[in-house]
Formats: structure tokens, sequence, C-alpha cells
């Protein structure tokens, strides 16, 4: 990566002042004259400078966003207005955003914390058997969820697949979805290709704003297709060459359910990085681990081969699983093998 030179203070304020000049002469075109009263909506799309609201009366209207607005993602609430000339297309104007009641982001090396979906109250974590089954993503997406205040629910899809792996892939993942029930998760197993078992997840679904989330590949999109038949969402197969999931989603996408709710689809993620928490975070946020931290000889402990160690000391006795502390451990190497230059990191 080329190292780019430092601007002091003096030059950052002139180049700000300079880029607000340039945004408000872009907002010139929208003139008050052109725009209908204010209203309120919903985001349920966002491209660029360009997101799709949704009215009060559930029609779409494709809006510039002004130039002002900081941050705008699927799920936010609006202040909108509707254009009453042509405007290059666009159908009307976000001008204000309202307070979120939560916000799911996601750290991206080049873009620092990179908001994903507002205003959600249940998190769809979505694994499969294909691609390969992995407790490590599944841990990430609890951090996550954890770390904002949001239980997530636990699904396996592609369950009809389960036939195609040997007896010990099988009992892993029936040993590691019964010990995610035991510390409190609300894990399903269902098929979209079959649509088995999909009633269970259904019920999960009325009077929450939902986003699905997971890895490429492991069949959001089809989910979402058998909740949500009437949307048009396009999927493909796993790549037979690199055993990795292809994006199907592009944005993250709000979908009314017919009970009252709402499922948002968001793009696969590869991989889901943690660097923007603390260790002593990441750590609370492991809730099979909370009874114990604390508990260890030295503040410092890093619950590896530590003197006194509480973790480890649980590992043995079998009140922590071994996997979950290694999960873990391995959570906390990619936070430092991979985090960003600090000046990257930014809310």
């Amino acid at each position: 990566m080329v190292n780019k030179k430092r601007l002091n203070k003096g030059q950052q304020r002139r180049v700000k002042s300079n880029q607000r000049k340039r945004l408000e002469q872009v907002d010139v075109d929208f003139q008050s004259d052109q725009l209908g009263p204010a209203e309120q909506g919903r985001v349920i799309s966002r491209y660029g400078q360009h997101a799709d609201v949704m009215s009060d009366n559930a029609e779409t209207f494709r809006c510039h966003i002004r130039r002002n607005i900081n941050s705008l993602v699927c799920g936010d609430r609006v202040q909108w207005r509707r254009a009453t000339a042509s405007m290059d297309g666009m159908q009307g104007v976000v001008e204000a955003v309202h307070e979120r009641e939560t916000l799911l982001s996601r750290p991206d090396f080049y873009d620092g914390l990179k908001p994903v979906a507002a205003n959600i109250d249940q998190i769809l974590v979505v694994s499969s058997v294909l691609p390969a089954y992995s407790t490590q993503i599944i841990d990430r997406y609890i951090v996550a969820c954890e770390d904002i205040g949001i239980e997530p629910i636990i699904v396996l899809n592609k369950t009809d697949l389960l036939g195609d792996l040997d007896e010990q892939q099988q009992r892993q993942i029936t040993s590691s979805f019964e010990h995610y029930q035991r510390i409190g998760y609300t894990t399903l197993k269902v098929s979209s290709t079959t649509q088995q078992d999909l009633t269970p997840l259904m019920r999960q679904l009325p009077q929450h704003t939902s986003i699905v989330v997971g890895q490429s590949g492991v069949g959001k999109s089809s989910l979402v297709n058998q909740i949500l038949p009437q949307v048009n969402t396009h999927t493909k197969e796993v790549s037979e060459n690199s055993g990795l999931g292809q994006h199907t989603t592009t944005v993250a996408t709000w979908y009314l359910l017919e009970e009252e709710g709402a499922l948002i689809d968001s793009p696969g993620i590869r991989e889901f990085s943690l660097w923007h928490l603390e260790p002593e975070r990441v750590a609370w946020c492991y809730k099979d681990f909370r009874p114990f931290l604390g508990g260890c000889k030295f503040r410092d402990c890093k619950h590896k081969n530590d003197p006194g160690c509480a973790l480890q000391e649980a590992v043995e006795k079998g009140e922590v699983a071994d996997w979950r502390l290694q999960n873990y451990h391995r959570i906390i190497e990619s936070m430092n093998t991979k985090k960003p230059p600090r000046a990257l990191v930014r809310g």
C-alpha cells in the first residue's frame, strides 16, 4: 500500500471547507419550490448518493440524498420530500435521518466501521452444510450481535445435504448446535431447497425487524425467496472451483412481511472482522465466558497457558467448550494480524 502524505490541521480544515462548498453547490439543483411537503419514510436500500425510500403507504421512491447526511443505511427512518418537477430521474430528496435504535456495522479495512443496517431487533445468523460449516464464522457473528445487544438466531441451511457428510462432520454440526442451545441461543435447521422445517423460522419473524447475515453462498437469498416468494432475488450456485460462495445480494434490502414486521437481506461476507473491539469486549461477548471473567489470577490474563486462568479451568471442568475458547483465540489473533492503520478506524 502506498503511504499518502498526511495533511496538517490547517490543510485539513481548508479541504473540508472546499468540500462543503462543492457539496452545497450540488444541492442547489434541488430547490424547495421543486419539492413537496416533508414526509416520513423508511430507507429500503442505498445506492451511492441515491436511496429507495418507502412512504407511509408502502410506495417506493428513488431519492437523492442531501450531502449533509453523513450516514444512511437500509432500515433508517428518514424525513424526505417528493419532487414536484423533473430532477434527473430522482423522485424525491432525503433531508434528515431520525435517531437509530440499533445499528449493525462491519469493519472494513479501507472504510473503517461500515454500517450495514439500522433499527433491527433480530439477527438471523445463517450457516450451511456447503460451503464448509464453521463455528468460527458463527462465533464471529454472535460476538457482533452481543456487542450491539441483539440476540442472534442461529440457522443451519441446506440440511438436505447433511447425508453427504461423513459421520464425524455430522456429529460436529449436531454437537455444536446442541451446545449453542445449552448456552441460551435459539437454533434452527432448515432447507431452502426442500422447504424442510421452514415453519419454525417463519414463526420467529412477525413483529420483528430481522436481518439475514452470513457467509457468501450459505443460501441467504434462497431463504428470503422462500419466506417472501414475491421477491425476485437472484441466486447463484456455490463455485465448484473454489468451494466459496458467490455474492448474490449487493446491497442490504428491506422487505415488508405480510404480518407486521420486516426482513432485510444483506450481502454475503466471506470474513466478518472484529478488529474494532477490544479483547476484553470480545471475551464478554462470549456469554458462556461471563461467569468466569474476572476470576483469573492475573488481571492481564490472555486465557491461554497463564497460571490461574479461570477460563482454562472451566474448560478442564467441562463448564466451557474447548472449541469455543479456541474460536475466541482465533478471533484475537486475527485482530492483531489484520487490523488496519489507526487512521482508517472510524465510526
